[in-house]
């Protein structure tokens, strides 16, 4: 592990000059830009507030940028674990947060040591992009407070969504409009000048100044701390033992967000970029960072695509990279906190619903209904409501097992068609096939036969009209089991009762060995076996 992991810093700073060194820099405080006001959004998202989402971009940047898989990947807060975050913070308090953070970050770093990261291939495209969108929606749900200035009490995002009905939903038109601003200017901001100035970064300062103009009485992000290490944080003595095991569950549901995402976003890199990419490293990195951020005072972290694409569009050349972004943003703690902490948390709210609304990947979504196919529509409708009524851990649980029984129902399809031996159809050999074998007939059996699907085995040949030989062939059948392979030796036996002729051809090993232990040679003697159909009809 440690020699892989040396060999690829070896092979990455290859080279290495000022040159590259530069472009690190420049690539490291354009991300930086980027990810300023999202480190900001995403900390009051997660339920804890701007600071510690600010924490988490600088640790999670150096720290993980250090140890990651691939020289590309910039990693911090994001939308879709501030979604799951919120919901941890409120059933266990900040003190809980931090415990979960730990141990998503042990978890992550025994799936990387054990080399687990190839199971994010188990997981079919249409369920994670049924769980992205519902995140989506837990995000946009989570922020209705902070967009309408309105109170909502509740664990998940429906029972808050659910208790307007009691509590009243009074709009406060100061906080909706500097939202509005934000999702405005945003989503008209000129991809061109994105290059330069990130459209969030654009959209909070629009926001920020109309709400210091107009003298606007909202909600802010309060007191930035000039300090790297927060006044709360993860402290051993705050750990209460006995919740630990109700933790776990939560810890697994952020382990399993950041090995997703992380790897995700490493794979979509990679293709951008052609570069390397090692997943078990990766995951490793997620869990050394994700043990160390809540001693700072930070939340749960993972590789973002967004500020990961922002690197490589800028010029990225190594690691140093994230390292620089990190440092970027540990400098505007110290120069720009009375800035940020004047900033409104309506104008964040606003960032995270175009967050939410961008999070969703639409031309996968629309693939998913244009395609036509059922089972694909009903695992990404059933992972995305899971998601927002349950939890991640859940939605992917049941999305996957949803997954597995739709491809087992289509595995165990089996089809039999039977053709009549003519002459007409020997594709212009001269036998008299029909003469040499009478009433005869192929069947051509595709798919497993096994105990599901037994019985139409046995209503096929049933309703087969009588006739003097049927050549069976097997070469459509990957595999038998006990019960489909005693029930073609049973149509074998009796059809041969009847007077019937058996041929078996194309028979698989593997189902050779089945029907072998299934003692085929009491009723099917050796020469009634062929490599092929032709072999049957010619005798070659």
């Amino acid at each position: 592990m440690f020699d892989n992991y040396f060999q690829m810093l070896r092979s990455e700073f290859r080279g290495y000059n000022i040159e590259k060194l530069t472009k690190d820099f420049s690539a490291g405080m354009t991300v930086a830009a980027v990810a300023l006001p999202l480190a900001l959004a995403f900390g009051v998202g997660s339920g804890a507030n701007a600071a510690a989402g600010l924490i988490t971009a600088i640790i999670g940047g150096i720290i993980m940028s250090l140890f990651s898989g691939a020289a590309f990947q910039i990693s911090g807060p994001t939308g879709a674990m501030s979604a799951v975050l919120a919901i941890v913070v409120v059933k266990f308090g900040t003190e809980g947060l931090f415990t979960v953070s730990l141990m998503a970050g042990i978890i992550l770093l025994l799936l990387g040591v054990f080399k687990l990261g190839k199971f994010i291939s188990l997981i079919p495209a249409p369920v994670i992009t049924g769980f992205t969108s519902g995140i989506a929606i837990i995000i946009a749900l989570g922020q209705i407070d902070n967009m309408f200035g309105t109170t909502s009490v509740g664990e998940t995002a429906l029972e808050r969504l659910t208790s307007y009905f009691s509590l009243g939903f009074s709009v406060n038109f100061s906080t909706l409009v500097l939202a509005l601003i934000v999702i405005g200017v945003m989503a008209l901001w000129p991809k061109k000048l994105a290059e330069k100035i990130p459209s969030s970064l654009a959209a909070i300062a629009a926001a920020t100044l109309v709400s210091s103009l107009l003298g606007l009485d909202v909600p802010v992000v309060g007191a930035i701390p000039r300090s790297l290490v927060s006044d709360s944080r993860f402290s051993f003595s705050t750990v209460d033992f006995f919740r630990l095991p109700s933790m776990l569950s939560p810890a697994i549901t952020v382990a399993a967000l950041a090995m997703i995402e992380s790897l995700l976003c490493g794979a979509s890199a990679q293709q951008m970029t052609g570069g390397k990419f090692n997943a078990n490293q990766e995951l490793i990195s997620q869990g050394i960072g994700n043990i160390i951020i809540p001693l700072f005072g930070g939340v749960p972290a993972t590789a973002a695509i967004a500020r990961t694409s922002v690197a490589i569009k800028s010029g990225c050349q190594t690691r140093m990279t994230g390292i620089f972004h990190g440092l970027g943003l540990l400098a505007s703690m110290f120069f720009l906190a009375p800035v940020m902490s004047a900033l409104p948390l309506s104008a964040l709210a606003g960032v995270l619903m175009m967050t939410a609304w961008r999070m969703n990947e639409w031309g996968a979504i629309k693939k998913i209904f244009q395609s036509g196919f059922k089972s694909a529509m009903a695992q990404f409708l059933l992972t995305m409501i899971c998601t927002v009524v349950f939890d991640l851990t859940v939605a992917i649980v049941i999305g996957i097992e949803f997954a597995m029984i739709i491809f087992i129902l289509k595995a165990t399809e089996i089809n039999i068609y039977f053709s009549k031996i003519q002459n007409s159809k020997l594709r212009g050999r001269e036998e008299d096939v029909e003469a040499m074998h009478g009433k005869a007939y192929i069947s051509y059996v595709s798919g497993v036969i096994f105990f599901s699907n037994d019985d139409k085995l046995q209503k096929s040949f049933k309703e087969l009209p009588p006739c003097d030989k049927i050549i069976i062939s097997l070469r459509g059948v990957p595999l038998v089991d006990f019960v489909g392979a005693t029930t073609l030796i049973e149509i074998i036996a009796k059809k041969q009762r009847e007077g019937t002729e058996i041929l078996l051809c194309g028979v698989h090993p593997k189902v050779m060995e089945t029907l072998t232990r299934c003692n085929i040679s009491e009723v099917l003697e050796k020469g009634k076996f062929r490599t092929c159909v032709d072999s049957a009809l010619f005798g070659e």
